[in-house]
């Protein structure tokens, strides 16, 4: 199926005068448009695009590169308001609706907005939303300690600023933990400082130094294993659900801290779990 709000990769089906038609595997098509038809190509030819609908509510193609994809946040400016609500403009032809209902507050023509992209299932029409915090949830986490993210500053506060982490979850980062002042809709990489028990993220936008934290994530899991009789029925195959419920890590983080436990010699590596090394259940050094 052709997705609306994301980029496809198409196959030139064939050539009409208003443009070219492009297909999946499903047996569906799309128009691009002749204002947007590549100087040389051929039929059978794939083409990577961007669908959404357009002024007669049909799927078009677009070579055009939007600001923001489904289900993503952006800056935006609100280029017209009307009675409708804002349009907003993301980068493509037809401009992105943002209708009073999903306005936090009441949107100004020429200023920017963080907004969300979203689908009506009902009309398959995109729309824009500036109610932030509803498209956020933390209630199950993605992202470990020490994890690097991409993150979006949306809001100010007394303490901090609020940021979009990976587009999925709200974090907070300390104004005493920065050094400039940081711009709403600024996007940069950071990383998790720390999962508090809410699961809240407190972020940094300075690298954390591997050593801190993998030695964090490595005592987390030497300390499970000794309160399991030295043995654990997990490992770098298990599912990255089953780690994070039992540390609170990515799977990637929990494989960066096996490994730093394995070259200390601290554990071995079974067929199903990680188990203590005898010197190490015993509490003895290294020779």
């Amino acid at each position: 199926m052709i997705e609306i709000g994301y980029y496809n990769n198409l196959e030139i089906l064939r050539e009409t005068t208003v443009g070219l038609f492009l297909g999946d595997e499903d047996g569906e098509d799309v128009l691009l448009p002749n204002k947007y038809v590549p100087e040389e190509y051929e039929i059978g030819d794939m083409l990577e695009v961007f669908v959404y609908l357009d002024y007669d509510e049909r799927k078009v193609a677009t070579s055009l590169t939007p600001l923001i994809h489904l289900h993503e946040f952006a800056l935006l400016e609100a280029a017209i308001v009307d009675d409708v609500g804002a349009f907003m403009d993301w980068g493509l032809e037809k401009q992105l609706l943002v209708p009073y209902k999903e306005q936090r507050q009441k949107l100004q023509e020429g200023r920017w907005y963080i907004i969300y992209l979203d689908l009506d299932k009902q009309t398959n029409r995109l729309y824009g939303s500036n109610k932030i915090e509803k498209r956020l949830d933390n209630e199950e986490l993605t992202v470990g300690r020490g994890e690097e993210v991409e993150i979006i500053v949306y809001r100010e506060t007394p303490i901090g600023y609020s940021v979009i982490v990976n587009h999925m979850h709200k974090g907070l980062i300390y104004k005493n933990e920065v050094n400039k002042e940081l711009r709403i809709g600024e996007k940069r990489q950071a990383y998790v400082k720390l999962i508090r028990d809410d699961n809240k993220l407190d972020i940094s936008i300075t690298p954390l130094g591997y050593q801190n934290v993998n030695s964090s994530n490595s005592s987390l899991i030497f300390t499970a294993l000794k309160n399991n009789d030295g043995y654990l029925e997990i490992n770098d195959k298990s599912s990255p659900d089953q780690i994070n419920a039992l540390f609170g890590l990515s799977k990637k983080a929990f494989k960066k801290a096996v490994g730093e436990l394995y070259r200390e010699r601290k554990i071995s590596l079974e067929e199903k779990g990680i188990r203590l090394t005898p010197w190490a259940k015993s509490g003895s050094k290294k020779k």
